[in-house]
């Protein structure tokens, strides 16, 4: 499509860094001036690692740079300010509690506790219109990877699966109850059609009216458009509403190798061109399913972001329907999160929080993702230090 003609709302930094103090402002571009060297990432990876394994008092620097840039607090109560400001500028807040996945039942159960409890915070608060949690939170790995390969359970297992379909029930009923919309993420592709299936279900006995639940599709898997395709057909035979968060994907080097050493096909596209066309491709067939679907544009991707509010002004779709979202990472891409707020499309930063020690594995792979994919990191500085010498004038 030719975007040549669509506004170029996201070179505004007056407005992208709005929010960031001066001092915040040098501190995000040292950051990403650091993460731009991939020698040094692997280093301070390796270090911060140690350290907090080695119980050096660390968490406070740590949190005075890296968290403090990517993550709104320790609890929910500490993220507020954050997600206060960031509304007044109409960017909305999706706390996401970025402990990583643990395997026990009754550290399940605590992360169900986690996401029953980020709903009752959230159910009076516009600034906060989404809640979410992760496959895997709820349910063992290696569990959901026997589902997804078709094997038989054991009697224990089928116990232990039920177990897992009713913490994902008990969470979107509140939900439902609640009308707080609720994303599932996405996972790796082994255990992605146990994920599917869950939150299949969910849709159909949750969202008759309206979307609550959203599953996530990775547009980087080949086979995703014809995933749409089918919860599409089925959305309309049965009578409920899809919502669905699509991004780009988030465990390319693991699936492709994963892929190589059981000789098998990779799932991913052969090409980065390959993803952003199959991402904009899916864009497109909900948007003119629109009465289906509801979507929620999970993208750092400018093109991609231009490419949705065009064919938005083609259809005649408000700014502001109700059945698209606009989503990038709290501490990344601001010039696409508040340009687009400010133009009055709705956006939501996903706002990671969680102990600083815990969300050290969060904070290590955000770097490293940053390292990994061309233009992000450069992109950002450019940004940066043209906000800075704006600043100086």
């Amino acid at each position: 499509m030719n975007l040549t003609f669509m506004k170029r709302i996201f070179e505004d930094t007056s407005i992208a860094f709005k929010l960031k103090s001066d001092s915040e402002l040098e501190r995000a571009y040292f950051l990403f001036k650091l993460i731009s060297n991939q020698p040094l990432v692997k280093i301070g990876t390796a270090v911060t690692n140690f350290a907090i394994n080695a119980h050096l008092p660390v968490e406070g620097l740590i949190r005075a740079t890296v968290f403090d840039h990517f993550c709104g607090g320790v609890n929910e109560a500490d993220c507020m300010p954050i997600i206060d400001k960031m509304y007044e500028e109409g960017v909305a807040a999706i706390l996401d509690y970025s402990v990583e996945g643990k395997h026990v039942e009754n550290q399940l159960d605590s992360a169900l506790q986690k996401v029953l409890g980020v709903l009752d915070f959230v159910k009076e608060k516009q600034a906060i219109p989404f809640a979410v949690f992760k496959p895997s939170a709820f349910g063992r790995f290696e569990l959901f990877e026997k589902v997804n390969s078709k094997k038989g359970l054991s009697v224990s297992e089928a116990e232990e699966w039920q177990r897992v379909v009713n913490r994902y029930d008990k969470v979107c009923k509140k939900a439902y109850d609640l009308d707080v919309a609720l994303l599932i993420d996405a996972e790796e592709s082994w255990i992605q059609d146990a994920a599917d299936d869950l939150a299949y279900d969910m849709m159909c006995k949750y969202n008759k009216k309206k979307v609550v639940v959203f599953n996530t599709a990775q547009l980087y898997r080949w086979d995703r458009m014809s995933y749409l395709e089918e919860v599409c057909s089925k959305a309309r035979n049965e009578g409920f509403k899809v919502g669905i968060k699509v991004v780009r994907g988030a465990y390319m080097e693991k699936e492709n190798s994963r892929a190589e050493d059981a000789g098998q096909k990779s799932p991913i596209c052969a090409t980065k061109g390959a993803t952003d066309n199959n991402f904009d491709a899916a864009v497109t067939f909900m948007l003119d399913n629109l009465d289906v679907f509801s979507i929620f544009s999970g993208t750092h991707n400018e093109s991609s972001s231009y490419q949705l509010m065009e064919q938005m002004k083609q259809k005649g779709i408000t700014n502001d329907n109700d059945h698209i979202w606009f989503g990038q990472l709290y501490g990344m891409s601001d010039h696409i999160s508040y340009n687009l707020a400010k133009a009055g499309y709705n956006v939501a930063k996903y706002l990671p929080y969680g102990p600083v020690r815990d969300v050290m594995p969060y904070l290590i792979r955000r770097a490293e993702e940053n390292t990994s994919v061309a233009g992000q990191t450069s992109r950002e500085l450019e940004l940066l230090k043209k906000e800075k010498a704006r600043r100086k004038l």
